[in-house]
C-alpha cells in the first residue's frame, strides 16, 4: 500500500483538530467535560507535538496490494519462535507476491485463539517479542487486531473490577434486571450475562461472545481513552492497519438490538480522525459480520472505515461453485455500491473463522441455505450456532470447514475438479473491486484438521491447522502435491493481477448478465485506458460463450492467464476455467 507522508504537511491549526475531536466526543458523551477529554486524547496520540492534515478521499492502496491472514503460530519450527518462523516463511515464499500481513491477535490470551486479550501491550511469549513484530513490519505492511468490544476475564482490568480497584473497577458493562435484553442480537448461544462476585456484591457482566470475554463499558470515557493509548502504542511498533474487531457490539442500550448503535459509528469516526492525523497512511478496517446492508453503513460518508470486509462474498461464492449457478452472486454484486475514493472493500473467501451465514441472510432463501449447509456437512464441515431469542432458539451462524475441502465437490458429491474449482474461486476474488486477502491455509491448500477440533474443543479449530515448517516445505517442493499446485497457481494469478491497472481496488466494475453457469464482470482502469473482461465457468461442464453477447468491441482478445488468443466470436471455456481477457497483448 502507498506510503503517503510526502503528500501531507504538518497541521498548523491544532485548534481545528481539537474542534473536530470535541464534536465527536459530544455526540458520544453529551454529559461529559468533552474539552478535558479532547485535550487528553490529543495528548495520548501525541498530536499536540505534531499532527498531519487528513487525506480525505485518498486511496491508500493500488492493484499492487495483496494481503495474507495468519496466526502467529500457523507455522512452527523447532529452532525458531513462531513469529520468526512466520517471517522466514513469508520472506522465502511470498515476498514480492504479497505486501501486507494480518497477524491475528498475538497478545497473551485465555480463550478464542487470541480474541480474549489479557494484556493489550504485550506479545504472547509463546510466539515471540515486540522485536519480532517490528521486524515483520519492516518487510510487510502490518495489520493488527484492536479487540475493542471485550477483553479476557483474566486481564488485570477484570481482576481489578472484582476487587473494586482502578484501573478496571468501572471498565465493564453490567446490567440490572430492569435492562431489557429481549431484542439483543448475538453471535453465540451461551448465556449473555456472567454472574460475577465482586467486593461490592454480585454483578451481571455482559458477555457478547463467551464468559471468558467480558464486554468493556464504552459508556465510561476512560475505556475509550485506554483504546486511544493502545492505538498510539501499536503505531509506534509498526502497525499500519487496524482491524476493529467486533466493533458493531461496543455500545448497548436497554430495549435495543445492542448492535450498530449510533455511538458505535461515532466512536469509529473519532478513532479515524485521531489515527489519520497521527499516521496519514494508516488504515481502519471494521470487522462487522452482519447482514450486507448493515455492513455497508460502516463506510459512513468516507469518514468511518477505510475498508469493510465483503462478508457476503464467501457464502455466495461458495454457493455458486457447489450449485453451478451464480444468479445470487451476480445479483448481489450488481447491487453493491461502488466504493467512493478513500474507501474500498476487503475481499476474502476464507479466514480463521468459519464461513458466515448472517451475511447471506436475505440473499439466499431458507431452502438454499439448508442445501448449502448439508453439502458442507457432507464434506466434513461443522456448523456453529447463535441464539435468536431468550427462549434458547438457535440458528446456524457459520460453517466451519477448510475452504479446500469445502470445494471438493458440488451438491451432487465429490468429484475430480477440486483444485480447479478452488483456484477458480480465488481468481474470482482477485478480479473483484477491492483489496484481496488470502487466508494462509487457502494459499497452502490445507485440509480439515479434525485432530485439532478434538484437542481444542471447538468447531473453528478445523480450519486452524498448525504446520511444521519442514513438513510444509516438503509438500510445497513436491510438484505432485496439491499444496505445491495450489500455491503456485494462485501466486501466478497474483503476479498477473498486480500488473493490471484495471484491477485497482477502486477501478470501475460492471457485472454482466449472462447464463447462470457463467459468472462475468469487466473492470476498467481509473484512467479508462484498460478494460479486462473477467469470465469464469462456475460449473463442472464445458461451456460456450459468444463475445457478441457481451457487446464489447474486442476483435482480438488475449487471455492474461493462459496466454491464449481469441480471434473469433466463440469462446470455449472448460469446467472452472478462468479467463481475464484484454484487448492488448502483454
Amino acid at each position: 500500500m502507498k506510503i503517503t507522508k510526502n503528500l501531507v504537511m504538518p497541521n498548523r491549526n491544532l485548534q481545528q483538530l481539537k474542534d473536530k475531536v470535541k464534536h465527536h466526543l459530544t455526540q458520544i458523551y453529551p454529559n461529559h467535560d468533552n474539552q478535558y477529554l479532547t485535550d487528553k486524547f490529543i495528548r495520548l496520540m501525541r498530536l499536540d507535538e505534531c499532527s498531519f492534515s487528513a487525506l480525505t478521499h485518498y486511496n491508500h492502496w493500488s492493484e499492487q496490494d495483496i494481503a495474507v491472514i495468519t496466526y502467529g503460530s500457523s507455522i512452527i519450527h523447532e529452532h525458531l519462535n513462531p513469529l520468526q518462523t512466520l517471517h522466514h516463511f513469508l520472506y522465502e515464499y511470498l515476498y514480492g507476491v504479497i505486501n501486507t500481513v494480518h497477524i491475528l491477535p498475538f497478545f497473551p490470551y485465555c480463550a478464542d485463539d487470541g480474541f480474549s486479550v489479557i494484556d493489550y501491550k504485550a506479545v504472547n511469549p509463546a510466539l515471540g517479542t515486540w522485536a519480532d513484530i517490528e521486524r515483520i513490519s519492516r518487510d510487510f505492511r502490518l495489520m493488527s487486531d484492536l479487540v475493542l468490544n471485550h477483553c479476557s476475564n483474566q486481564s488485570q482490568w477484570f481482576l481489578n473490577f472484582q476487587e473494586n480497584q482502578s484501573p478496571g473497577k468501572d471498565y465493564f458493562f453490567t446490567v440490572d434486571d430492569q435492562f431489557d435484553t429481549r431484542q439483543v442480537v448475538r453471535p453465540r448461544t451461551s448465556p449473555l450475562l456472567r454472574i460475577t462476585k465482586t467486593t461490592e456484591g454480585v454483578e451481571q457482566v455482559w458477555c457478547t461472545f463467551s464468559h471468558h470475554q467480558v464486554d468493556l463499558n464504552f459508556n465510561n470515557p476512560k475505556v475509550l481513552g485506554e483504546m486511544v493509548d493502545i492505538i498510539r502504542f501499536y503505531l509506534d511498533r509498526g502497525v499500519k492497519i487496524f482491524r476493529f474487531d467486533a466493533v458493531a457490539f461496543i455500545w448497548k442500550e436497554s430495549g435495543t438490538r445492542c448492535i450498530n448503535l449510533p455511538q458505535a459509528h461515532e466512536i469509529v469516526r473519532l478513532l479515524r480522525t485521531l489515527i489519520e492525523h497521527a499516521q496519514p497512511d494508516a488504515i481502519i478496517i471494521t470487522e462487522t459480520n452482519v447482514p450486507n446492508h448493515e455492513n455497508l453503513t460502516y463506510f459512513g460518508n468516507a469518514n468511518e472505515a477505510h475498508c469493510i470486509y465483503n462478508f457476503s462474498l464467501p457464502p455466495l461464492l461458495l454457493n455458486s461453485l457447489i450449485t453451478g449457478n451464480c444468479k445470487h452472486l451476480r445479483h448481489w454484486l450488481s447491487e453493491m455500491p461502488t466504493a467512493q475514493d478513500g474507501t474500498t472493500y476487503l475481499n476474502f473467501i476464507a479466514s480463521h473463522d468459519g464461513i458466515g451465514l448472517r451475511p447471506a441472510e436475505g440473499l439466499l432463501d431458507d431452502e438454499e441455505l439448508h442445501q448449502l449447509i448439508t453439502t458442507i456437512e457432507s464434506f466434513g464441515g461443522q456448523i456453529s450456532w447463535r441464539a435468536v431469542d431468550d427462549n434458547g432458539t438457535a440458528k446456524a451462524y457459520e460453517m466451519n470447514i477448510a475452504l479446500f475441502d469445502a470445494l471438493k465437490g458440488t451438491t451432487a458429491g465429490t468429484d475430480q475438479w477440486q483444485i480447479s474449482r478452488f483456484v477458480c474461486a480465488h481468481a474470482i476474488m482477485l478480479g473483484l473491486q477491492g483489496i484481496p486477502a488470502f487466508y494462509i491455509h487457502s494459499l497452502l491448500g490445507t485440509e480439515n484438521d479434525y485432530n485439532r477440533v478434538e484437542h481444542e474443543g471447538h468447531n473453528r479449530a478445523i480450519n486452524r491447522h498448525q504446520w511444521h515448517y519442514k513438513k510444509l516445505v516438503e509438500h510445497l517442493e513436491d510438484k505432485e502435491s496439491h499444496h505445491h499446485n495450489v500455491l503456485n497457481q494462485i501466486k501466478n494469478l497474483i503476479t498477473i493481477r498486480k500488473q493490471q491497472k484495471a484491477f485497482h481496488p477502486n477501478a470501475n466494475q460492471y457485472v454482466l448478465q449472462l447464463k447462470d453457469s457463467i459468472f462475468a464482470y469487466w473492470r476498467q482502469s481509473l484512467d479508462r485506458r484498460q478494460i479486462i473482461l473477467c469470465i469464469y465457468n462456475i460449473a463442472d461442464k464445458p461451456d460456450l460463450l459468444l463475445l457478441s453477447d457481451i457487446n464489447l468491441a474486442m476483435e482480438t482478445a488475449y487471455d492474461l492467464i493462459s496466454g491464449q488468443v481469441f480471434t473469433h466470436n466463440e469462446i470455449n471455456i472448460g469446467p472452472y476455467q478462468s479467463l481475464w481477457l484484454n484487448n492488448q497483448k502483454q
